[in-house]
């Protein structure tokens, strides 16, 4: 298995990003102990991170983003295509020209990194707030920044969000931004973030920095004024300093039950080799003869899933959009899980259906309903496992559920979603 040290100072925004792709891609990074010195040694430019691989130093948080991004395919953290890559590369561009210095420059002095200016302070809040309003604009109709699911882009933006959004976007800065705020949300709710980022709550009130005026006391300036002179005169007592901002303590990581029965009971079948078959295999039949000559009914189980509500289906938009959340909600476990589920019927006469097969690690869907609370509104069979083995009629029903285009269960196939 491939070696990576990561050599950061605890609780860098700049690391936020590769450590965050790891956790998507399941890949382990070893964070080491800091040490400026290595630091120096590793990389051209003496700054951190530097990511050491077995192939030599890659150096700047972006390229590290990308390099660990990169080394899985299936997750599509670089996008599905050549334009969803440059897309990707777009937002990760914009948020290291538009965002990152800004961002900085307000929650630096904060933090105790550096001196407070009022004039930098003025400008990059004002600078900040232009770069929010392109993104809010641009999340008016979209749940992430590129595509339907998480990719860098949003991992590299929302890693140098966290601070603004933790320390000093109060919620009247944050009022014109409504898309923003509910995406970066959505992004800092999801596992992987929260396992290198911890909680992320919103400010409630901007921290300042010391010789900062409090946001509150703008404008007062009358009797105030007064005041500082005699205390000036008259040797009054000096304001106490706020105190800066402590660096978040690093999260201890989890192991999730998947990667632990990776490592206790290895299974001969590699789902990342089977996905990549389904999707480039010249025909459905040559996928699914190399899928049932490979499966593992010890280390993998297949599932039907059937929505206990299909009679409150009316709109058959709105059915593909709750296939859609459903998925991107199944994130956690992308790695170790395959499914096709299909949104089936018609709205006149109105009959419409969700229902799907699913394959997991392991012997139970237990990780999926953790994973995703909505898989508890699902009817779940287990149609092979450790204790079933498949039957033609099995095979049959796995093949219409994972390769038909038109008609399923005798149903037109209204929309249909791979979940690879």
């Amino acid at each position: 298995m491939a070696s990576y040290k990561l050599h950061t100072p605890a609780g860098s925004f700049r690391a936020f990003k590769a450590l965050i792709a790891a956790e998507y891609n399941s890949i382990d990074v070893n964070v080491a102990d800091w040490d400026a010195a290595a630091v120096k040694s590793l990389s051209p430019t003496g700054k951190a991170p530097v990511l050491e691989t077995s192939n030599g130093v890659i150096f700047e948080s972006n390229a590290i983003a990308r390099f660990i991004s990169g080394l899985r395919t299936d997750t599509e953290l670089l996008g599905c295509s050549f334009y969803q890559k440059a897309a990707i590369d777009a937002w990760v561009d914009f948020s290291a020209n538009d965002i990152e210095m800004p961002a900085c420059i307000w929650f630096y002095p904060v933090a105790g990194y550096m001196p407070f200016n009022e004039v930098a302070y003025e400008k990059a809040k004002g600078d900040l707030a232009n770069a929010m309003s392109i993104l809010n604009t641009h999340l008016v109709d979209k749940t992430y920044l590129v595509g339907e699911h998480i990719t860098l882009a949003d991992i590299c933006v929302v890693s140098a969000l966290v601070y603004p959004m933790k320390l000093v976007c109060d919620k009247a800065f944050l009022k014109p931004y409504g898309n923003l705020v509910r995406w970066f949300t959505t992004c800092v709710n999801q596992p992987a973030f929260k396992a290198v980022i911890g909680e992320c709550p919103l400010a409630k009130k901007e921290l300042t920095a010391a010789g900062q005026k409090a946001p509150a006391d703008a404008g007062k300036e009358g009797k105030k004024g007064k005041k500082d002179k005699k205390e000036k005169k008259g040797g009054g007592k000096k304001e106490k300093a706020p105190e800066a901002a402590p660096a978040p303590a690093p999260v201890k990581k989890v192991e999730h039950p998947y990667k632990i029965l990776d490592k206790t009971n290895p299974s001969k079948f590699s789902m990342d080799a089977w996905k990549k078959k389904y999707s480039n295999a010249a025909t459905y039949d040559e996928a699914m003869k190399y899928f049932w000559e490979n499966f593992d009914q010890e280390g993998y189980s297949i599932w039907h899933m059937n929505y206990n509500y299909n009679d409150e289906n009316k709109k058959l938009f709105m059915a593909a959009n709750a296939v859609g959340g459903f998925q991107q909600r199944t994130d956690e476990i992308r790695k170790w899980a395959f499914g096709v589920q299909d949104v089936l019927g018609q709205e006149d006469p109105c009959k419409i259906e969700i229902k799907g097969i699913w394959l997991f690690r392991g012997d139970t869907v237990e990780h999926m309903k953790n994973a995703n609370d909505d898989a508890n509104w699902y009817t779940w069979t287990k149609l092979a496992g450790q204790d079933i083995a498949p039957t033609d009629e099995v095979k049959k029903r796995v093949h219409a559920y994972w390769c038909n285009e038109e008609t399923l269960e005798d149903m037109p196939i209204a929309d249909s979603k791979v979940f690879k």
